[in-house]
């Protein structure tokens, strides 16, 4: 049984669709692009505000039916901690609209949209903006723990004049080392202190995933990607335009290269025979992702369609040294069990591509029988996933992995690849630090 309305053996019918059903008017996002690069100057909240802008003129919705808005970040600008409030404020959204926030790595914007669904069923709410954000550009680097501490107790001395700020300095000149390190955000995981990285080689290398395996899917991911966009399939990414700068109409991190040149990068993290590099990794990236949600008896009542149905979801947590990004196969596995569909219902699947050898890691343990029953808890192997239906228009090794805008750039994927491929269910998988992962079930409005 699919949790939001409607048993798996119904198909597309309208009037399968019970009132609270959780529907996707639309949803869009900027274009993704490497940090550092045409979004530099920018702050998270003008990304997202563009973004919230561009799905409401989308939608067709009335700005003043939202009842609620939830977005999602990692690495939160502290101007803006609340991103999602300035962003719907920046949007010209009432004042009166509450918002918040939330983070879970990079499946924060899949915990937004959650969150949202979790609204609407409730009653809370009816109609739900949900975002995404992140900028690797421009991150809260802080002062050395002994500086912020003596600036907190010591702050007085600088309103003192010259004198003052003299003595202020002298203990940070006697120690500048311990003074004036700067501590950028962490990049290892806080429990095991170990780089993601480091986990992916493992981890590829445990399930037995080669180095040209990694490669050969690094390229697969960006001629998906390349061709998808020079089809015009790519219709959620809309043309921002930099507020006193440039039109970006295109994500610019999606580079066709040969095998012979990726074959000719080092290892990245496990040096020197590692084989998790930087050409089958993802990229640190900027940009912005959002849409709207909204019960099915309000949609009715606005005269709107929708894209999509959001049918089910799971979050799982596994243990995060050994299996860090092993999530995405137990929610595939445990989800499908679940909700009663079989891998052959699935016709769109859209697998968070953190790494090459993450993904193709993932796909080897679903077809681990001894696995699934053992570690996952299911009843068998759920099988070899078809490559002809996974990531078909690119992922985010391709098109670049913004932390806190991917989970709604998978949705995305998932409504409009259904619609071009006339299917009717699709299977989305992410992995997140801390080991944790998102598995959701995604079925192509009977509108759509």
């Amino acid at each position: 049984m699919l949790r939001n309305g409607l048993r798996a053996s119904q198909r597309h019918l309208q009037s399968g669709l019970a009132d609270n059903t959780v529907v996707v008017l639309d949803s869009c996002r900027t274009p993704f692009t490497k940090s550092s690069t045409a979004y530099s100057n920018l702050m998270p909240h003008d990304m997202l505000r563009a973004a919230v802008s561009q799905t409401i003129q989308r939608s067709g919705i009335d700005g003043n039916e939202i009842d609620y808005a939830v977005g999602g970040t990692v690495i939160a600008e502290v101007k803006t901690s609340n991103v999602m409030r300035e962003a719907c404020l920046g949007a010209g959204l009432p004042q009166s609209l509450p918002a918040h926030t939330v983070t879970m790595a990079c499946i924060s914007s899949s915990q937004a949209v959650t969150t949202g669904i979790g609204h609407i069923m409730s009653g809370a709410g009816e109609v739900v903006i949900c975002g995404g954000v992140e900028t690797m550009s421009d991150v809260p680097i802080r002062h050395a723990k002994a500086m912020r501490q003596h600036l907190l107790r010591n702050q007085r001395m600088l309103s003192k004049g010259p004198k003052g700020v003299i003595n202020f300095l002298k203990p940070v000149f006697k120690a500048p080392g311990k003074f004036l390190a700067p501590e950028p955000p962490a990049i290892s995981e806080f429990s095991t202190g170990e780089i993601m990285g480091h986990s992916a080689d493992r981890l590829a290398s445990a399930w037995g995933v080669s180095r040209a395996d990694q490669d050969a899917f690094a390229i697969r991911s960006h001629t998906n990607a390349f061709k998808a966009s020079e089809a015009g399939l790519l219709s959620d990414v809309f043309e921002y335009h930099i507020p006193g700068g440039e039109t970006i109409s295109k994500d610019n991190g999606i580079q066709v290269n040969t095998p012979e040149k990726l074959a000719g990068l080092r290892a990245a993290f496990v040096k020197p025979h590692g084989t998790v590099t930087a050409g089958n990794s993802s990229y640190l990236t900027d940009g912005a992702s959002a849409c709207i949600l909204s019960s099915h008896k309000k949609a009715q009542e606005m005269g709107l369609g929708g894209k999509a149905i959001l049918r089910d979801y799971m979050y799982v947590a596994i243990d995060p040294k050994d299996q860090l990004l092993l999530g995405p196969a137990y929610g595939i596995a445990r989800l499908l069990e679940r909700s009663g569909l079989k891998p052959s219902d699935i016709d769109v699947w859209e697998i968070h591509e953190a790494f090459a050898g993450q993904v193709l890691a993932n796909l080897e343990a679903l077809k681990d029988d001894k696995f699934c029953r053992e570690r996952m808890g299911v009843k068998g192997a759920v099988g070899e996933l078809p490559m002809d239906k996974l990531n078909n228009w690119g992922g985010s090794l391709s098109m670049g992995h913004p932390f806190g805008a991917t989970g709604i750039r998978l949705v995305s994927h998932c409504a409009n690849r259904l619609k071009h491929e006339d299917g009717q269910y699709a299977m989305i998988a992410a992995c997140a630090a801390g080991g944790h992962a998102f598995a959701g079930i995604v079925e192509r409005h009977p509108d759509y």
